[in-house]
């Protein structure tokens, strides 16, 4: 496999982050990503497949969360 391609790092349960952007996913932080735009972009997916769930991208190096607002599907 490719080293460009990369599967999101898990989180341990017991440590904040430090750095990184990290999926926050109905309160619970669960994938972390390099950048905000790969964090938002997953974010919007799951929002557009499961649009009652709270999506947010946690900045963990500013400790700022970001919401995630639903996209609506295009037919």
């Amino acid at each position: 496999m490719s080293q460009d391609i990369r599967k999101p790092e898990n989180l341990r349960a017991n440590q904040m982050p430090t750095d990184g952007f990290i999926l926050s996913i109905d309160g619970k932080l669960k994938a972390r990503y390099e950048t905000s735009e790969e964090a938002m972009s997953a974010g919007s997916k799951l929002k557009q497949n499961f649009p009652l769930i709270q999506v947010a991208v946690f900045n963990a190096t500013e400790r700022i969360y970001t919401p995630v607002e639903s996209v609506e599907k295009r037919s």
